[in-house]
């Protein structure tokens, strides 16, 4: 998929965006191309205890047992393996060429329960949320179900104007003040997975920032699909 498709896509209007966006989407997609996958990957991470009715998470507080990834993903395969290295290998490289404060890469899959659900494959930043369930009920208070039923982009680059507007927003860092979240786009045009990124400052989706988040986005799907 083309950058000017893709952005399309989102909703964003590609006509907007100058040719030193394109071209820094273009460079970004290129070193992302060269990475070799990580040398160690996570099975397992710690996550949130879920308040009532497991809708939100408590900040803060964690569950006793961590999330385990193999269920979700059929067991620890070599293609399993592979998968989570080449997407941890994209985390890190994300991690050390953006200001974001936490960054996760979501695919979309059936969890054991039969639920379609947006699974957590590799992150950096605080513990978060293993599983987003793909439902317009959960939709409506979290921007990740939102993206991964829409297929269209979001960008917040200020969380309190947001809300005093009337946005709903799922809370799990009250310190995340700018967020964006993309869709994983399928070579049919089918939402395979997101990516979530949050920062703790205002305004930080812009230029640069936002190239390199488009140029992941552009990557991922041969991964996942």
């Amino acid at each position: 998929m083309s950058i000017q498709s893709y952005l399309s896509r989102c909703g964003f209007n590609a006509d907007a965006f100058s040719a030193d966006f394109y071209q820094q989407v273009t460079d970004f997609q290129q070193q992302l191309a060269a990475l070799t996958p990580a040398a160690a990957v996570q099975w397992q991470f710690r996550v949130p205890e879920l308040g009532e009715g497991g809708s939100c998470s408590l900040f803060g507080q964690l569950a006793d047992e961590p999330y385990d990834l193999r269920p979700i993903l059929g067991g620890q395969t070599d293609a399993n393996q592979q998968l989570l290295a080449k997407v941890t290998a994209i985390v890190q490289f994300y991690q050390a060429n953006s200001a974001s404060h936490w960054f996760g890469v979501y695919q979309r899959r059936n969890n054991p329960a039969g639920e379609t659900v947006l699974v957590k494959l590799a992150y950096f930043g605080a513990e978060s949320r293993a599983e987003f369930p793909l439902t317009a009920e959960f939709a409506a208070i979290s921007n990740n179900s939102t993206v991964g039923l829409s297929g269209q982009g979001r960008i917040i680059n200020d969380v309190a104007v947001y809300l005093a507007q009337g946005g709903e927003y799922y809370t799990c860092d009250p310190k995340v003040q700018a967020e964006a979240c993309l869709p994983l786009v399928g070579a049919s045009g089918e939402v395979v997975g997101i990516i979530d990124s949050e920062a703790f400052t205002q305004n930080l989706f812009h230029g640069k920032e936002l190239a390199l988040l488009i140029a992941v986005a552009l990557t991922l799907p041969a991964l996942l699909a």
